[in-house]
């Protein structure tokens, strides 16, 4: 086999990390409308504090100012899922709190109870919020024509 690695046009590593964030969705779903998981099973779910869309308390960014890991098992409440994000009601030092945490965000899922862990890598992409911006120019008006219709039209031919 030769030494040399291509490049590939096909981001086969993101459309992997996708797929495999798509079974914590799953696994979530799952579980979705309990309070606490079945057996044994429990779900340590690490996550980029700062990650784009991550809502979580002031206090725990505070604490955990890059990366936090939450435990589901016996306790936590409201769990939604979504197609690109989950959030839960999970309790830190009797304080309850609401969690928002997109999938991209997230850098492991692991249950103990069953050998099972996945790894991810959060892109810097997903970590940092996207600047500020002026709002684009390129709005059209709405155009009306004299005959009260939307229809426009565009000459191309020369100037004169």
């Amino acid at each position: 086999m030769s030494e040399d690695v291509r490049d590939s046009l096909i981001p086969y590593d993101e459309i992997v990390q996708d797929a495999l964030r798509a079974v914590v969705g799953r696994v979530l779903r799952q579980i979705e409308g309990f309070d606490s998981l079945p057996g044994e099973h429990h779900f340590y779910i690490t996550f980029k504090t700062q990650a784009v869309g991550v809502d979580i308390p002031a206090h725990l960014i505070a604490k955990f100012p890059d990366e936090m890991t939450i435990v589901l098992q016996n306790r936590f409440w409201d769990l939604k899922v979504g197609d690109d994000h989950f959030s839960v009601g999970l309790s830190f030092n009797q304080t309850p709190s609401t969690l928002v945490i997109p999938y991209a965000a997230i850098t492991a899922f692991v249950d103990p109870s069953v050998d099972f862990g996945l790894q991810f890598q959060v892109s810097e992409d997903e970590t940092t919020p996207p600047e500020p911006h002026d709002e684009a120019d390129n709005d059209r008006p709405a155009a009306t024509s004299e005959d009260g219709s939307n229809v426009v039209t565009v000459d191309f031919g020369k100037r004169k």
